[in-house]
């Protein structure tokens, strides 16, 4: 399955630690963000790796090459950051089938393995990983709208008032259908062209979403103080057991 990584972030919210490199090269216990995408998708059996880069991009070009432990790389340039969906669409031309995509800034010791198979086996649409987050700070992602079966429904990015405190993780597997989803995608009020939309499309248009709840955890490396809670999280784990979330309003 070919794979996409999503690092063309200039990670403003990171500073000062990407004042001289670009946020998926931001260290996380010696090792780049980046680096951990890529361990995982070549480990899931990515058989392309497509690496979607912007803010100082040559960095990222000069450090990995052409390849990543054997795995072919080709890198496609967003010229502008204007969301996920508007940089799905630069590597529009290169994919042929299902792929998985991750998102550069997240690091994940997770059921991965799961959204992949649920994909090959169910052929849907596009299937992802979700986990409940403390209500709090559902506002920072995708949250999923959901009916009284636990089906997914709707998703709308970073709302004001969250639906619910099911939200995506970053780490999705997709049919070429969510390119026809991204051209159709409007700008949102952040002026950006949001994955979100592009889903929910796919699913008011009856494709199949499959939600696959994660077993683990991952980190959102989006400030600084993220990347101190990852390192901890990375030297202290000693099982795959999910961290406890309070769901309480």
């Amino acid at each position: 399955m070919q794979a996409v990584v999503i690092a063309a972030g200039k990670g403003t919210r990171l500073q000062p630690l990407t004042d001289d490199k670009p946020k998926p090269l931001v260290e996380v216990d010696g090792k780049p963000i980046l680096e951990y995408c890529l361990d995982e998708l070549v480990e899931l059996g990515a058989s392309e790796l497509y690496i979607v880069v912007g803010y100082k991009k040559e960095q990222i070009i000069t450090r990995y090459g052409d390849s990543y432990e054997g795995v072919p790389i080709t890198y496609c340039h967003q010229r502008e950051a204007l969301g996920i969906a508007h940089a799905l669409l630069t590597v529009e031309e290169h994919i042929d089938d299902d792929f998985m995509l991750m998102l550069g800034d997240n690091i994940f010791r997770a059921n991965l393995q799961d959204v992949v198979d649920r994909q090959q086996e169910d052929r849907a649409d596009a299937a992802f990983l979700v986990e409940e987050v403390p209500w709090e700070e559902a506002s920072r992602y995708g949250v999923c709208d959901t009916n009284d079966y636990g089906e997914i429904t709707a998703v709308v990015e970073k709302p004001d008032d969250p639906p619910s405190n099911l939200v995506m993780t970053g780490f999705y597997t997709f049919s070429p259908a969510i390119f026809h989803a991204c051209h159709l995608v409007q700008p949102s009020d952040r002026e950006e062209y949001e994955i979100s939309d592009a889903i929910d499309l796919l699913i008011h248009s009856g494709r199949t979403i499959d939600a696959i709840q994660m077993d683990g955890w991952r980190m959102d490396i989006g400030y600084p103080e993220d990347r101190d809670r990852a390192e901890s999280r990375l030297n202290g784990e000693g099982s795959f057991e999910p961290e406890a979330v309070d769901t309480d309003v």
